[in-house]
């Protein structure tokens, strides 16, 4: 798999029915390894391991439902209340991350109501607050901090 512009760390990999499988942490068990979940995976260790994002907080792809139709959000992180945090699109490394992919993230977002909305294809990430009231949003100079988000 490529490298990517996120943080390495000591993966888990194994055969799985001829295929290569790697370990989510979140789910406790081997995924079959895709282009987008070697993102995902890489993704969600720079949350807990370097962004301080409590793993017993987050859910991978975690279903919803937008005008009745079903959709699956990557990465799904809640506070203390258990409320929609911050919403991640995980994108393959060379799958453009464009208009397209925020207005996916949008659709996600109409219903979970998410504060932060992050989009990445594990090259370049994009981070954004999310204004309810106003239903607008306002692009972020990094990924925050969980702590950050607490306040």
């Amino acid at each position: 798999m490529n490298s990517l512009n996120l943080p390495a760390y000591k993966y888990r990999i194994e055969q799985n029915g001829g295929k290569l499988a790697i370990f989510d942490p979140i789910r406790k068990k081997f995924i079959i390894l895709t282009p987008e979940e070697w993102v995902r995976q890489h993704f969600i260790n720079y949350l807990t391991q370097h962004l301080g994002y409590p793993a017993s907080r987050i859910r991978v792809e975690s279903g919803t439902s937008y005008n009745k139709r079903a959709k699956r959000t990557d990465i799904l992180i809640y506070n203390d209340e258990l409320e929609p945090l911050v919403l991640v699109e995980c994108k393959a490394a060379h799958v453009a991350v464009n208009q397209s992919t925020f207005n996916q993230i949008s659709v996600y977002n109409k219903t979970l109501k998410a504060k932060v909305l992050i989009c990445s294809n594990g090259m370049v990430h994009y981070a954004c607050r999310y204004d309810a009231g106003n239903e607008s949003v306002s692009f972020l100079d990094q990924i925050p901090h969980y702590s950050d988000l607490k306040t």
